[in-house]
């Protein structure tokens, strides 16, 4: 008898029939809409494996309800919507998608700086509202990026990705880690500073750390206080790692200039969030890793994944 996988969204059908040559499978057939909780609940009673996205909650009272699950594999790079304490008391394997959407998340962190800086879609809309009668010389003037100051909070994968970048355009990278990256200081003649330094000295904030207990709220009103009037805060790492009440009223008050942000604390964004209602806020629905290669290349690694640990065989990206 072939182990049993659940599917929580529609993916690529080459992926699928890749799963379905191996495993007895079933999916919530859907693209846009995720499963709803009481039926992922009824479907992960008996099954061997669990194929999600970061839109399910993968919890402890979830894990309970699947004595057989040996797997659960995160088509992410992040993993916070899994209990991982709880999945390792039960044995159960957690695997993760990083690396293949390293350059495309920097290049929409870069493209979503350069949007917000240059004001690219207020400008836009400005158009097609029919509001552009003439020229006039301080008409929608933004922040230059070129030879500007860049702060990257956490210096992983993606931060490297983004601060070579910014060394396109003669930026001076700054950035604040856990640890310091003495060859990549050196490879990219960037400076590791304090995060308090990092704020007060640089005209772009980037936040690309993980979101963990320790980032919660990591971007919170004392923060938004120490950075310039004329800053700019780009969040393309995880909602909850900003404060976003206290950014509102940051970015009300004139504290700092303007922020772009790809990733809410609650995802969907309510379309009534006082954050929507600023025209220095420039969003996107969490597209951070949406190229057709990239989002590709996660769901083959994250079969990969399902396939090897329900072989018995080691996943090549293991969370727990």
């Amino acid at each position: 008898m072939k182990p049993k996988v659940y599917i929580t969204r529609r993916v690529p059908d080459e992926i699928i029939v890749k799963i379905e040559k191996e495993f007895d499978i079933r999916i919530w057939d859907e693209t846009d809409v995720p499963v709803p909780r009481e039926v992922l609940e009824k479907e992960i009673v008996d099954v061997d494996g669990l194929f999600c996205l970061i839109t399910e909650t993968v919890d402890r009272e979830l894990l309970e309800k699947a004595p057989q699950l040996k797997v659960v594999s995160n088509m992410a790079v992040g993993y916070n919507n899994i209990d991982i304490k709880a999945a390792k008391e039960k044995g159960i394997t957690v695997t993760n998608t990083p690396g293949v959407l390293t350059e495309t998340t920097a290049d929409l962190t870069f493209a979503l700086l350069m949007a917000t800086a240059r004001r690219l879609i207020e400008s836009s809309d400005y158009l097609r509202e029919g509001s552009w009668k003439t020229w006039s010389p301080m008409q929608l003037t933004g922040q230059d990026i070129y030879g500007a100051t860049i702060g990257i909070i956490g210096m992983g994968r993606i931060g490297a990705a983004l601060a070579k970048r910014a060394k396109g355009f003669d930026m001076n990278v700054l950035y604040h880690n856990r640890s310091r990256k003495l060859s990549l200081e050196k490879d990219l003649n960037m400076k590791f500073v304090e995060l308090d330094s990092l704020l007060k000295e640089s005209d772009f904030v980037c936040i690309m750390t993980p979101y963990t207990p320790e980032t919660i709220d990591l971007i919170s009103a004392r923060e938004l206080s120490l950075m310039k009037k004329t800053s700019i805060l780009i969040n393309t790492a995880r909602g909850g790692i900003v404060n976003e009440e206290d950014l509102y009223h940051a970015l009300k008050r004139g504290e700092i200039w303007a922020a772009g942000l790809d990733v809410f604390e609650q995802e969907p964004i309510s379309l009534d969030h006082p954050l929507l209602t600023l025209p220095n806020v420039v969003t996107v629905p969490h597209i951070g890793s949406a190229s057709i290669k990239t989002r590709m290349k996660m769901a083959e690694l994250a079969a990969e994944n399902l396939l090897l640990a329900l072989k018995n065989q080691t996943p090549k990206h293991v969370v727990v």
